[in-house]
C-alpha cells in the first residue's frame, strides 16, 4: 500500500523550496566591472551617465562605433593624440586602462542610443549640408560623406559626427587645420576650409539625429 508523506514532510519540503526562492532573491548582485565602475565614477562627470554630455567641451560618446572609441582610449594612453584638449582631459585618465578595459567602455558607449541632435539656423544647416555632402571642388575640399557616411554615423574607426555638440566639431576641425589634432586624412580634407564653413559644417551636424 502507497503511503502518503506525513505533515511534518510536506512542510520540510515547501520550507527547503522557500528557502532556497528567498535565497535567490536575496543573493548579492554581481559587483561591477572594472570598466562599469569607470563609468561610473569616471567618465559619466564629463560625458554622461549615458555618453550624451552637457558641456560641449566634452564629446557625445553614445553610439560611436566601438573600434573608434577603441583606438582614441589607446591613443590616450599612449599619448599619440596630443591635441590641447587630449593632454588636459585624457592623458591622464587612459594612463592605466588596460586593454580589456578599453574594450568594455567603448562597447558601452557603442550601445547607447545617440544624441537627438539640436536643429537651429535652418539656412546655416543648408550650408553645411551642401558641404558634407557635395564637398567644395573649387576649394579641393572632398564631401565629408565619403567617409563618415550618408547620415554621418559613422563605422568602424570613422566617427559618429550626428548630433555631436556644434563647438566641440569646431575646435576639433579647428585643430585639423592647424595641425594641432595629427590626422594626415582629415587635415587634407578640411585644411581648406574658411572658418565660416567650419561652423557651417558643425552646425549641421549638429542638427542631425
Amino acid at each position: 500500500m502507497k503511503l502518503l508523506p506525513t505533515w511534518a514532510a510536506v512542510t520540510a519540503v515547501f520550507s527547503a523550496a522557500s528557502l532556497s526562492v528567498i535565497a535567490v532573491c536575496v543573493a548579492p548582485a554581481v559587483s561591477p566591472t572594472v570598466a562599469r565602475d569607470l563609468i561610473r565614477r569616471e567618465c559619466s562627470a564629463c560625458h554622461g551617465a549615458r555618453g550624451i554630455s552637457i558641456a560641449p567641451t566634452f564629446p557625445h560618446l553614445a553610439a560611436q562605433p566601438a573600434a573608434y572609441l577603441e583606438a582614441q582610449l589607446k591613443a590616450f594612453r599612449n599619448r599619440s593624440r596630443a591635441d590641447p584638449h587630449a593632454q588636459a582631459f585624457m592623458w591622464g585618465m587612459a594612463a592605466q586602462l588596460t586593454d580589456d578595459t578599453i574594450e568594455e567602455i567603448a562597447a558601452y558607449y557603442a550601445a547607447q542610443p545617440p544624441a537627438p541632435g539640436y536643429p537651429v539656423a535652418p539656412a546655416e544647416v543648408a550650408a553645411g549640408r551642401r558641404i558634407y555632402e557635395e564637398g567644395i571642388e573649387a576649394q579641393l575640399v572632398p564631401a565629408c560623406q565619403s567617409c563618415h557616411l550618408k547620415d554621418a554615423e559613422g563605422a568602424a574607426l570613422i566617427p559618429r559626427l550626428a548630433g555631436q555638440h556644434q563647438e566641440y566639431l569646431e575646435k576639433q576641425l579647428t585643430f585639423y587645420v592647424n595641425g594641432l589634432r595629427a590626422n594626415p586624412i582629415m587635415r587634407e580634407a578640411v585644411k581648406n576650409l574658411t572658418a565660416r564653413q567650419i561652423i557651417q559644417v558643425a552646425i549641421f551636424l549638429s542638427a542631425r539625429p
